[in-house]
């Protein structure tokens, strides 16, 4: 990206390619999670046990993971417009190819078409706000991009399930990959990299330079923050979203699958409300944020331990609380991205960015991995079904992330002081300070 501000895009043009790209983003999160409310049926497709349908999200988000440092450099040399617009037709094809599939290999590559889509969306859209708006306004906007986004998952649960029950696997996926060649039409005719043509290209850079630039990024302790940040805050309610909760609530609590279906809507909501306000108290108290990020984590396992530790089935309403706080996770995650902007240049936030964003994804596949071999090894044999004996010993796992996270916050917390307070640390934004 430049290492000048962007000039101030025309409001209405600025308006629409933001309100296009992030439709783009919404049904990427649309795509991400269609398998979460399908998982049950697609065990039953494929004939799968539970550690095998894990692979099938883990090879998603393992590509996505894998990506985001590459799209980075992808990001900077051919501009959002080309990314947003390869990444669409990229989920548009691993639509097409869940929708015929009847063999496990070849869901999976659809998956990793789906992946591989994903990861060129959401910091695609970021690069859009950095140049089409002033950067006072970023951190807000940032914030709404990731929450807006979480509309997908709305599309992604009921009205999936709904068309799914009522028309089948092949036209539910059908219809999927039908909204996303919508949507790539729409980035076709309105997406534009930036409101001046002087600042659509990038010249390639060399390999050395990638390095050095990506080198640069790492050792600051900011950067490893926000990664750590993005780890902690976002795993839980990633993995529950994307997989284990739906089938957690249908075969563990015994809701209908309409119910879960619409349960995992009402975190979605939730998520909408929480964004903006975590919006606001991060650009109200900039030297607070990690709290913010404590707060978040701690409520997250104390629910999840009332939750675990209830005997028998949880009450309805123990468990609308879990999706409330659940739902807080993916806006408490972008804080990360609030490190990278304020503790890097301009010329290398996409590179900081790339990096923080591999946290939550890592642990996500880490905890989805785990969660299924938990689940095969805790439910009886000739069992079909888990009983929620195995998914309280699978959730348990959660403990373990959640202690690595909050011990790496808390170390990369205190060097970015440190380093802050030796040097006048370069900032890519009006807001900069130290992160307590």
């Amino acid at each position: 990206m430049s290492g000048t501000a962007p000039r101030v895009a025309p409001r209405r043009s600025a308006a629409l390619v933001f309100a296009v790209a992030v439709t783009a983003y919404v049904a990427a999160v649309f795509h991400r999670s269609s398998l979460g409310v399908t998982g049950v049926d697609a065990a039953d497709r494929f004939h799968i046990n539970a550690a095998a349908l894990a692979t099938f999200s883990v090879a998603q988000l393992a590509v996505y993971a894998a990506m985001q440092i590459p799209v980075g450099v992808l990001l900077d040399r051919y501009g959002s417009r080309r990314l947003l617009l390869a990444g669409a037709a990229l989920m548009v094809a691993g639509q097409l190819c869940f929708a015929v599939a009847t063999d496990v290999r070849l869901a999976v590559a659809a998956r990793v078409l789906v992946g591989l889509g994903d990861a060129m969306t959401f910091i695609s859209v970021l690069r859009i706000v950095a140049f089409w708006f002033p950067g006072r306004r970023n951190p807000l906007l940032v914030q709404l991009t990731g929450t807006i986004g979480q509309l997908g998952a709305v599309l992604g649960a009921v009205p999936l399930v709904a068309l799914l029950h009522h028309a089948g696997w092949t036209p539910a996926f059908l219809t999927a990959a039908a909204l996303g060649a919508t949507v790539l039409l729409l980035v076709l005719v309105a997406v534009r990299d930036t409101p001046h043509a002087e600042h659509t290209g990038a010249l390639a850079p060399d390999l050395a330079a990638v390095r050095r630039q990506l080198a640069d990024a790492w050792a600051q302790p900011g950067t490893r923050l926000g990664l750590w940040t993005h780890f902690v805050t976002q795993f839980s309610g990633s993995v529950f979203a994307l997989l284990w909760g739906y089938p957690f609530l249908v075969q563990g609590q015994g809701f209908a699958p309409t119910a879960a279906a619409a349960l995992l809507t009402l975190m979605t909501v939730v998520t909408l409300v929480c964004g903006p306000v975590i919006a606001h108290l991060c650009a109200r108290h900039p030297f607070h944020r990690s709290a913010v990020v404590f707060a978040i984590t701690g409520a997250t396992a104390a629910v999840w331990a009332v939750v675990l530790a209830w005997p028998g089935r949880a009450p309805h309403g123990l468990l609308v609380a879990l999706v409330v706080v659940l739902a807080v996770n993916g806006p408490g995650s972008v804080i990360g991205f609030d490190y990278a902007r304020t503790f890097n240049p301009v010329h290398r936030i996409g590179s900081a960015t790339g990096i923080v964003n591999v946290g939550g994804f890592v642990a996500s596949i880490l905890l989805i991995l785990a969660v299924g071999v938990v689940l095969d090894l805790a439910t009886p044999a000739g069992r079909s079904t888990p009983p929620l004996s195995a998914f309280r010993w699978a959730f348990a796992v959660q403990y373990l992330l959640w202690g690595l996270g909050a011990v790496q916050v808390l170390r990369y917390r205190n060097a970015a002081r440190r380093r802050h307070a030796a040097e006048a640390v370069p900032v890519a934004a009006a807001v900069a300070g130290p992160v307590t």
